[in-house]
């Protein structure tokens, strides 16, 4: 795992402190996005999110790596980039009216 000590940036943050700060910024339609496990997109809780991150160590792994990836923006308080997921980054083409 990851080593004990002050230097450690997740030295005194539990699992559950970083899945309620990460559903709280971004949600659990977005986390489940970022991170395709069920226990984010199916009925999601929190409860039930702990319970499978702690039996999972490559899906506890995840979570940590996106923590550490938005602490700097979960600690300013900025909105995460939400583009839903069927919105086109391009420019639609213009339709033609058939009268």
């Amino acid at each position: 795992m990851h080593a004990a000590g002050p230097k450690n940036p997740l030295h005194g943050i539990t699992l559950e402190m970083m899945v309620t700060q990460l559903q709280a910024h971004y949600g659990w339609e977005m986390l489940g996005r970022m991170i395709k496990i069920n226990c984010f997109n199916w009925q999601p809780s929190v409860k039930s999110s702990l319970t499978f991150l702690r039996k999972t160590p490559w899906a506890r792994q995840k979570v940590e790596e996106l923590y550490l990836d938005s602490l700097a923006d979960i600690k300013a308080g900025n909105s995460p980039l939400n583009i839903p997921e069927d919105t086109a980054l391009e420019p639609e083409e213009p339709q033609s009216e058939d009268r």
